[in-house]
């Protein structure tokens, strides 16, 4: 009976590990039981609900950053680059910098795992204020990679479900992502002091696989390319055969709980869309401005994340722009705005930052809600 009970206890810790560790699965799965018990639907329509153009868009980038990640080609550019830094103003603008650039075109989430544990190193050759580094590396990937559709996974959906070209939709979220940098360069300069700061010990070797790194970056501009003229299901095929003969640990070590997610997101969010007091009380906002589905997309971040934001409001708006513009803005503001902001407080393990973050990152989001409305309705 004892072993029974141990067993059961060892089964549940497990359990609850799993949720705490996976909040944003728990809760996704907890929905669809819900909803499938109170308004059931057909299991198989489910998968209707999904956008698989999306989905096989996103594991093929997936499979791409991870091989570059994997490379080491990151890594060594990010070392190599911090050997010109004088001070710690100088060091947060470069960081800030990088990981902006980084997430224009391997995602936000693979840029603060190039970027975050670099700064990690980089304290143990000299003191850094680490938690301010955190926060505004967090608030650089997230206004980075506003620019295109590569960036994160809201924007990914939103071109896919726009159907304009690759080039059109950087062109129209180009003056959004410039009025977050130009906020955060700002702010960097107000909060780090140009304080002389020696890296100069950064001597560690730091090794790069040319061949998979080479292979990754030519990959990467034909995955592009094919998925802009819609056809993401032939090249995620082309890519994943390749890595699969090739580097099978590649394929295997990608984020296949993300993928999961968002296919969840998908089936959950619009299941309970099609709802009828949601239904109602989405239509009630009355979507048919720009304005309007700016700020519900800049808003409604701050309560479900941007993904599930973009998601939902797609299915009450035809102006992906103006969706666009306000999940963007929606990542600043709350932790929970966009995933990124938990990843890069998970991956820094720095205590108490929960606090400082939102003293920073609350007062932008209502900036960036009141100067990102200009560019949305002038340009």
């Amino acid at each position: 009976m004892q072993q029974i009970q141990a067993a059961t206890q060892a089964r549940l810790r497990t359990f609850l590990g799993f949720v705490a560790g996976e909040p944003v699965l728990a809760i996704l799965v907890a929905a669809l039981v819900l909803l499938q018990t109170f308004a059931p639907r057909a299991w198989t329509s489910l998968p209707a609900l999904v956008d698989w153009q999306t989905v096989m868009t996103l594991a093929g980038l997936l499979i791409l950053t991870k091989a570059i990640e994997y490379s080491g080609l990151l890594t060594w550019l990010a070392h190599r680059l911090v050997h010109h830094i004088h001070s710690e103003r100088s060091l947060a603008l470069l960081l800030i910098a990088l990981a902006a650039v980084l997430s224009m075109f391997v995602t936000n989430d693979v840029a603060l795992f190039v970027v975050v544990p670099l700064m990690l190193s980089l304290q143990k050759l000299t003191p850094l204020p680490l938690k301010r580094l955190v926060i505004v590396v967090a608030l650089a990937v997230n206004a980075g990679s506003v620019l295109t559709p590569l960036g994160n996974p809201q924007n990914l959906f939103l071109w896919q479900l726009s159907g304009v070209a690759f080039g059109r939709f950087v062109a129209e979220l180009a003056p959004l992502c410039a009025l977050l940098m130009t906020m955060l360069v700002v702010l960097a300069i107000c909060l780090f002091k140009p304080h002389p700061l020696d890296l100069s010990t950064d001597t560690d070797p730091h090794p790069v696989d040319r061949a998979l790194a080479l292979v990754a970056a030519l990959l990467f501009v034909a995955f592009v390319l094919l998925a802009d003229a819609h056809r993401a299901g032939i090249a995620l095929a082309g890519v994943a055969a390749g890595f699969l003969i090739w580097r099978t640990r590649i394929v295997l070590k990608i984020d296949w709980l993300l993928l999961l997610i968002f296919v969840l997101m998908f089936i959950v969010l619009r299941s309970a869309a099609a709802l009828p007091w949601i239904h109602d009380l989405m239509g009630g906002l009355s979507l048919q401005t720009p304005l309007r589905s700016y700020v519900a997309g800049a808003v409604l971040s701050q309560i479900i994340s941007n993904v599930p934001a973009a998601i939902v409001l797609a299915g009450f708006t035809h102006d992906w722009r103006a969706v666009a513009f306000g999940v963007s803005v929606g990542g600043f503001g709350v932790a929970i705005g966009s995933l990124a902001n938990l990843i890069a407080v998970r991956l820094s393990n720095e205590r108490g930052l929960w606090l400082p973050f939102h003293i920073i990152s609350l007062p932008f989001w209502l900036i960036a809600v009141l100067l990102g409305a200009l560019p949305l309705h002038f340009l």
